[in-house]
């Protein structure tokens, strides 16, 4: 092997190292059968996830897998594809299980989540959690709810006092008509 070569190939086992040391999410899928325009497609939904989709020679993603994730070199083999999630780890995988369901590929291998190894199973189920943001956003209504439910008992009390205040006002109109 020339030396150009094996410098391009470890050219791109840094790179691929980096993209796993920085990923919270990196999932193995089969894409045979795919189209291009199909992974395109995958690709631009997962963009919008801060997440990447991509293909590597097996060897050399098996060569930069690092000790921990040992557990997912038998699986590369054939046509593996690589999600990566850097940020959210739920909202990839509802897109690409999403994408799954509705095209029927690519379909999942395994993944670590966090570094921590899942079965396409555990995968599947993952998706189906609620993402950082729905999560966020019920917090939100949850911390909210007290506070309004306390301005509706005390404007309650003050409208209690307005209506007392206003029947005592009706009460001396009508009595000084008489």
């Amino acid at each position: 092997m020339s030396t150009k070569i094996r410098a391009a190939k470890e050219e791109k086992v840094k790179k691929i190292k980096e993209k796993i040391a920085t990923a919270k999410l990196v999932v193995l899928t089969d894409y045979s059968g795919m189209s291009v325009k199909q992974i395109t497609g995958l690709r631009r939904k997962l963009d919008e996830s801060q997440a990447e989709y991509r293909v590597f020679k097996n060897t050399l993603m098996a060569w930069a897998l690092p000790d921990n994730m040992s557990e997912l070199k038998p699986s590369l083999s054939g046509t593996v594809a690589v999600l990566f999630g850097y940020d959210d780890v739920v909202r990839p995988l509802k897109t690409l299980v999403k994408f799954s369901e509705d095209e029927e590929k690519p379909k999942v291998i395994k993944g670590l989540v966090d570094g921590v190894l899942y079965e396409k199973d555990k995968i599947v189920a993952l998706s189906k959690l609620p993402s950082r943001e729905e999560l966020l956003a019920r917090l939100v209504r949850q911390l909210q709810s007290p506070i309004g439910g306390l301005v509706n008992v005390l404007a309650g009390n003050l409208r209690k006092l307005l209506y007392a205040l206003n029947a005592v006002k009706d009460k001396k109109v009508q009595g000084g008509e008489q």
